[in-house]
């Protein structure tokens, strides 16, 4: 039997999913391992340790699934974070996160040397802490040192694949992100790196994703116990791994992934840089299948507010969770109404996503009576997080990228209460894959396209995409909940002088 390793690495924790030639999940393995904060707004990690954490799930995943014949590995990795190596593969300090907040004066930098708007429209990345780009200004002036004794600076795809053959290799997906590449021209923007002095030979080599780099090495074969060596290929940022595991292959296509964080990509056969999605700091980059972009919003809280919720606030949920097997977050919202709850709920607890990517926006919540109960309060954050979603979706509509259907995957999409709602909210039908584990399948069709087995990731795509549960708008839920949306719209505005503050 042939199959398929999918490598699905995330801020948090890292899943290897192993999938046969059909399409079918044969098993799996997850490891989490921590985030540091050795300072406020300062995220680091211990990349060799997700590495080792990594191999670790590749074997208990190959173990689980019986077969040895693994024809090939592809990779999803959350994007953005950079980790300077020496010739040796030696990280010289812990990698610095996507979430990392520390470059505020480097984006000032940036904003005076090239244009926030012609930064945009060469890169389509919106200035943001979250870029690469001022990450590595930040090290090249707080630490020279490590600046100069770099051999290269890689992300996270690269430096797992340069300990997977030998040698680093990015997507041009992954590589988009960085706001260090030239999204027309398909390569690292010589402008940009003449601008902070770096040479493009201590960056990774650009490829396609799909395409085989390279074989596993020998010590890893034997280790996992692989018959053969199987090819390794680049993959793509997590949320396009999950955009092409859900299936959008041709433009106009759109997913909602919620998870951590709360994110919408939309395929584009161009790349649109048009003045909406600039104003509203939405990201354009290259998708995973050839000719085809991706617009993404982000909300960076997501799942972790409901999450913060459970683990603050509801202890007996979660005990009787232990206790019975059943969903903590179901417990929290048993028997709640499908109606709003009145309640205005804003989920900043990690600052603004798009459209206003405001660092010191804090969360909200009105409309508190003695009557409001815990489950209220479930309800109402998911309102919220979908008062959100519908924000950037109009965003998107204003920036002339049409979307008639939500393609839901991750977390979120498991609860079909929120997809009702996210129905309800948006006015837009939801729909859910078979295959929840969208990012490892995406980079599992990815690896199926290096090794041949289907002649690109996208066919491979449309020849397993089965789409299952379809949630359909109630009118007059929709009507109740516009009215609301409209009166959310106006919390931002007036609270947000009075977060500034208190930040």
């Amino acid at each position: 039997m042939t199959a398929l390793i999918g490598l699905d690495v995330g801020t948090t924790g890292c899943k290897a999913v192993v999938f046969d030639a059909d399409g079918v999940l044969l098993a799996s393995a997850a490891r989490e391992y921590a985030v540091e904060l050795p300072q406020p707004s300062w995220a680091e990690q211990d990349i060799e340790a997700v590495w080792q954490l990594a191999l670790s799930a590749m074997g208990e995943a190959v173990a689980a699934a019986g077969t040895p014949a693994v024809a090939a590995v592809g990779l999803s990795v959350h994007g953005e974070a950079v980790t300077p190596v020496d010739a040796a593969l030696r990280p010289l300090r812990p990698t610095i996160l996507g979430m990392d907040t520390r470059t505020d004066e480097q984006n000032e930098w940036l904003r005076a040397r090239f244009g926030a708007r012609a930064l945009f429209e060469r890169t389509g990345m919106p200035i943001h802490t979250i870029n690469t780009l001022p990450k590595l200004l930040w090290i090249r002036e707080h630490e020279p040192g490590v600046w100069a004794a770099a051999d290269r600076f890689l992300l996270v795809e690269d430096y797992l694949i340069a300990r997977l053959t030998g040698q680093p290799a990015i997507s041009a997906c992954l590589a988009s992100r960085t706001q260090l590449f030239d999204l027309q021209a398909g390569e690292w923007s010589t402008e940009i790196l003449d601008a902070i002095g770096l040479e493009s030979s201590r960056l990774a080599p650009v490829s396609e994703s799909g395409t085989a780099v390279g074989e596993l090495s020998t010590e890893l074969v034997d280790r996992l116990g692989l018959a053969i060596a199987p090819v390794v290929v680049t993959g793509g940022h997590d949320q396009a791994c999950g955009a092409l595991g859900v299936g959008l292959t041709r433009p106009g296509l759109a997913m909602v992934s919620s998870g951590t964080a709360e994110v919408v990509e939309v395929a584009l056969g161009s790349a649109v840089v048009s003045e909406p999605l600039y104003e509203g700091n939405i990201s354009v980059y290259r998708a995973t299948v050839p000719d085809l972009f991706l617009a993404m919003t982000l909300n960076h809280s997501g799942g972790l507010t409901l999450r913060w919720f459970r683990d603050g606030f509801c202890a007996p949920q979660v005990e009787q969770a232990a206790r019975s097997g059943a969903d903590a977050y179901d417990l929290m919202l048993e028997g709640t109404s499908a109606d709003p709850t009145g309640l205005l709920v804003l989920p900043h607890l990690a600052g603004a996503g798009t459209p206003t990517f405001d660092t010191a926006s804090r969360g909200a919540i009105l409309g508190l009576t003695f009557s409001t109960s815990r489950t209220d309060l479930a309800k109402a954050i998911l309102e919220g997080l979908t008062y959100e979603l519908r924000l950037n979706l109009d965003l998107l509509r204003e920036g002339g990228v049409a979307i008639d259907v939500l393609r839901a995957i991750g977390g979120g999409a498991k609860s079909a209460l929120w997809l009702q709602l996210k129905a309800d909210v948006t006015g837009i039908p939801v729909i859910t894959p078979r295959i929840t584990e969208a990012a490892a399948f995406g980079a599992a069709l990815l690896a199926g396209a290096g090794a041949g087995l289907w002649p690109t990731a996208a066919a491979g795509a449309e020849r397993f995409l089965e789409l299952t549960d379809t949630y359909e708008p109630d009118p007059g839920r929709h009507a109740a909940y516009s009215e609301l949306y409209e009166r959310y719209r106006e919390v931002y505005p007036a609270v947000a002088p009075i977060s500034h503050r208190l930040s």
